[in-house]
C-alpha cells in the first residue's frame, strides 16, 4: 500500500533505503533527484581516507618480550628490551597456523543457530559425528565406527549430539559433543522435540519451485524440548545419563529447565555445565561425577526482582580447580574467585560500577588484571589490576579515555589503544604498572579537517524517568551551518543489555551530507549502569527504552538549527521494534520510521529470549500487549515503512505479515 507523501518525509524515506543496505538500484533513480545526493557522492569517496587511524594490532612472540605489527603498509618487529623497532623484510601472508594473541587460529563456526557436527579427541586419536540424529565414534581416519546412540529418530523428535537453533542462537551453544580432557570420555546432549511444534519457512521464493525449512521452534510461553546430558566411556562403551534434573521428572518450572556451557574439569572427573529455571531468575553453576551422573552445585544464582545474567564469565586457573566467576548479586557486576568445591576464595572487587571482562591472570605475581566502566562516564572502559585475595585493586589507564587492551604473555606489557567518540585512537606500549614505554602509532585529522568534517558531539540528557543520567551521539553534516534547520534521523536498537552509544572514535554519519543531522541514544536498557536500571524494563518491553529514545529528541528541541517538525527513525530487528513505536507512541516527535525486521508481537519470538525479559504470555498479557506494535496502530500518524526478510529464521516473517494485516484492516497507509 502507498500514499502520495510530503518532499521532506520523502527524503526520509528515501534515505532509509540508503542507511538499510538495500540495493541500490531499486532507489538510484530517485535518489540521483535528492537535494545533496551529488555532495553525498563526492564525499562518500572522500571520507574512506579522511583519517588515519593510530589502531595497531600486535602479535606476541617470545612470551611477550617481542610482538610484531602491521602500519602503513610495513611490518614491524618490537624488541621491549633494547626499545628498538625494525622493519620485517619478509611481510608474506602468515600460515594458518600462525598464533594470535599466542591462541591457534580456529576452525569456522558453524552456521547460526546450529553446533559442530564432530569433535576430535584431544589426543586426536578418536573423532565423534553427528549424523542422521545420532552420535557416532571412529578414529580419527574413519575407520572402527561405531553408532553411540541408535534410538535417534524424525518421529519422535529424538536426537544426539546437536541442539535445538533457539539453544545456538540465544545459549550461544555451538557444540554439543565435549571430549574429557584425557580422552576418555565424551559428553553430548540428547534432545526430545517431539513436543515442540514445527515451524516452517519457505525458501527460495525468487525460483520457479520453493522449499521449506522446517524447524521445532519453541515460541513464547510454548512447549520446550526436554534437554539431557550422557556420557560415553570409550573404553568400557558404557553409557551414563547425567542427572541434569537432580531426579525430578521434566517439568517447564523445575530447575534444569535449560542445560547448557559445558565443558569438562581439567582432571576429566566432573562434567561442568549450568541450568537455569525457566523464568531464568536461578542461575546454578553445576558439576557431574563422570562415573555416576550424580550432579552436586558449585555456584547459585538467583535475583528474584528480574532475571540472572545466564551465562556469566568464566575464567579457571593453571590449577583447574580455581576459577573466577562474574556475578551480578550486589547490582552491579563483579568478579569472585571460588574453587569447585563451590567454596568462595575471595571477593575480587565490589565495585559500585560494571566489571567488563578479565584480561589477564598473573598466577605468579597474584594479579588479576580486568576491564571495567571506571572512566569519567559509564562508557569508557578501563584497565584494572587487583591481588588475587581482593586487594590493592588499581585503575592503571587514564579515565578521560576508553581504552582497549591486549596484555602480554608474561603480563609485564601490554598494549593500549585510547580514544573517545571525539578524540582518535592512538597506540601506545604500556609496562603492567601503567606507565607508558613507547607510541606505536597515532591518528592524523589532517584531511578530516580540510573537509570541513566536524566531530560527532557526545550529549548527555535525563532519561524519560527524570532521574537518570544517558548518552547520546549527534553527527553533523560538513560545511555544517548552524543558522539552518536541519531534519534528523536517528539510529536506534534499544533492546535489553544493549548498547547504543560508545566512546570510540565515529566518523560522522555518511547520511548527514543529505543534509541530515543523525543521532543515536541510549536507554534505560542500556549495558554497564547495573541491574537495578536494567531491571526498569522487566515485564514491559516497549515502554522506558521507547519512552527514553523520545526523551533523547527531546532534549536536542532548544537547538535552534535542530527541525523538530522533521524527525525520522530506523533500526533493524529489536531497532526495528523500537522504530515502530517511537512513531506510533510519540507522534508529537517522530514523523516518519522505517522498521526492519521488527518483532511486531513477542509471543511470535523464541522462549529463552522473550522469557527471560517478559516472562509468560499467560501471566503477563498486558506486558505482552503493550509491547505489540498492533496495540498501538490506532495512534499511528506518521509514515512507516517495513522491511523484513522472507527466509528469515529468527525474526520470522509472521511478524511482519500481522502488522501489515492489521494495518490494512485499521486503514492505515504504510510503504
Amino acid at each position: 500500500m502507498t500514499t502520495l507523501i510530503s518532499p521532506s518525509v520523502a527524503r526520509l524515506i528515501l534515505v532509509y533505503l540508503l542507511a538499510l543496505g538495500a540495493v541500490r538500484g531499486l532507489a538510484q533513480d530517485r535518489l540521483k533527484g535528492m537535494l545533496g545526493y551529488q555532495r553525498y557522492e563526492r564525499m562518500s569517496r572522500e571520507r574512506t581516507n579522511a583519517v588515519k587511524f593510530g589502531t595497531v594490532s600486535v602479535i606476541w612472540k617470545d612470551e611477550g618480550k617481542v610482538f610484531e605489527y602491521q602500519k602503513e603498509g610495513k611490518r614491524y618487529r618490537y624488541d621491549i628490551d633494547s626499545g628498538t623497532s625494525t622493519i620485517l623484510t619478509n611481510t608474506s601472508a602468515k600460515a594458518a597456523t600462525d598464533r594470535t594473541n599466542n591462541r591457534p587460529v580456529r576452525a569456522s563456526a558453524p552456521a547460526r543457530g546450529r553446533q559442530h557436527t564432530s569433535a576430535l579427541s584431544p589426543d586426536g586419536r578418536y573423532k565423534t559425528i553427528y549424523r542422521d540424529r545420532n552420535l557416532w565414534l571412529s578414529e580419527t581416519n574413519g575407520t572402527n565406527e561405531i553408532a553411540v546412540t541408535r534410538d535417534g529418530s524424525e518421529k519422535p523428535r529424538i536426537k544426539y549430539g546437536t541442539a535445538n537453533w533457539v539453544y545456538g542462537e540465544e545459549l550461544y551453544q555451538s557444540t554439543a559433543m565435549w571430549w574429557s580432557s584425557n580422552s576418555q570420555k565424551i559428553g553430548f546432549y540428547r534432545f526430545d522435540e517431539s513436543r515442540v511444534p514445527d515451524f516452517y519457512l519457505q525458501l527460495d521464493q525468487t525460483k520457479l519451485m520453493s522449499k521449506m525449512d522446517i524447524e521445532p521452534y519453541m515460541k513464547a510461553g510454548g512447549t520446550n524440548p526436554v534437554v539431557d546430558i550422557w556420557i560415553y566411556d570409550v573404553q568400557s562403551s558404557n553409557t551414563v545419563h547425567v542427572d541434569v534434573r537432580d531426579g525430578k521428572p521434566f517439568d517447564d518450572d523445575v530447575l534444569g529447565h535449560y542445560i547448557y556451557g559445558v565443558s569438562w574439569s581439567q582432571d576429566s572427573k566432573e562434567l561442568l555445565f549450568h541450568r537455569t529455571n525457566r523464568r531464568q531468575n536461578i542461575m546454578e553453576f553445576c558439576a557431574a561425577d563422570a562415573d555416576t551422573g550424580k550432579c552436586r552445585v558449585i555456584i547459585r544464582e538467583e535475583w528474584l526482582p528480574s532475571w540472572v545474567a545466564n551465562s556469566p564469565r568464566m575464567r579457571f586457573l593453571k590449577d583447574g580447580k580455581r576459577f573466577i566467576s562474574a556475578s551480578e548479586r550486589s547490582g552491579w557486576n563483579n568478579l569472585y574467585l571460588y574453587d569447585l568445591s563451590g567454596e568462595l576464595l575471595a571477593t575480587l572487587t565490589d565495585h559500585r560500577f560494571e566489571v567488563d571482562s578479565v584480561v589477564h591472570v598473573n598466577e605468579d605475581a597474584r594479579l588479576v588484571y580486568y576491564m571495567a566502566r571506571s572512566g569519567d562516564n559509564p562508557l569508557k572502559l578501563q584497565l584494572h589490576c587487583v591481588r588475587l585475595d581482593g586487594t590493592r585493586d588499581q585503575r592503571l589507564t587514564n579515565p578521560a579515555y576508553h581504552h582497549t587492551v591486549d596484555m602480554a604473555p608474561d603480563g609485564m606489557h601490554f598494549i593500549d589503544v585510547a580514544q573517545t567518540h571525539d578524540i582518535p585512537p592512538v597506540t601506545r606500549l604500556m609496562n603492567a604498572q601503567g606507565n607508558p614505554v613507547a607510541e606505536l602509532a597515532w591518528s592524523d585529522l589532517t584531511k578530516f579537517k580540510r573537509l570541513e568534517m566536524r566531530p560527532v558531539e557526545l550529549i548527555t540528557f535525563k532519561a524519560a524517568d527524570r532521574e537518570t543520567d544517558l548518552h547520546g551521539l549527534l553527527h553533523f553534516p560538513s560545511r555544517f551551518n548552524p543558522s539552518k534547520k536541519y531534519p534528523l534521523l536517528v539510529s536506534v536498537y534499544a533492546g535489553p543489555d544493549s548498547e547504543g552509544v560508545r566512546e570510540t572514535f565515529a566518523m560522522p554519519s555518511g547520511l548527514t551530507e543529505y543534509g541530515f543531522l543523525v543521532a543515536s541514544f541510549d536507554s534505560r536498557s542500556v549495558t554497564g549502569h547495573g541491574k537495578y536500571l536494567l531491571d526498569s524494563v522487566y515485564l514491559k518491553l516497549g515502554q522506558a527504552e521507547i519512552d527514553d529514545q523520545a526523551a533523547g529528541v527531546k532534549s536536542l528541541w532548544d537547538r535552534r538549527y535542530v527541525d523538530r517538525k522533521r524527525v525520522g527513525i530506523y533500526g533493524t530487528s529489536y531497532g526495528g521494534t523500537a522504530s515502530a513505536l517511537c512513531l506510533m507512541r510519540y507522534p508529537d516527535v517522530f514523523r516518519a520510521a522505517c522498521a526492519s525486521s521488527p518483532v511486531t508481537d513477542f509471543r511470535n519470538y523464541d522462549t529463552i529470549y522473550t522469557e527471560l525479559y517478559m516472562w509468560l504470555p499467560q501471566e503477563n498479557k498486558e506486558g505482552y500487549d503493550d509491547a505489540a506494535l498492533m496495540s498501538h496502530i490506532k495512534d499511528l500518524k506518521g509514515r512507516l515503512m517495513l522491511y523484513y526478510g522472507t527466509a528469515d529464521n529468527n525474526v520470522h516473517p509472521n511478524n511482519a505479515m500481522q502488522l501489515i494485516r492489521a494495518l490494512q484492516r485499521a486503514g492505515k497507509s504504510f510503504e
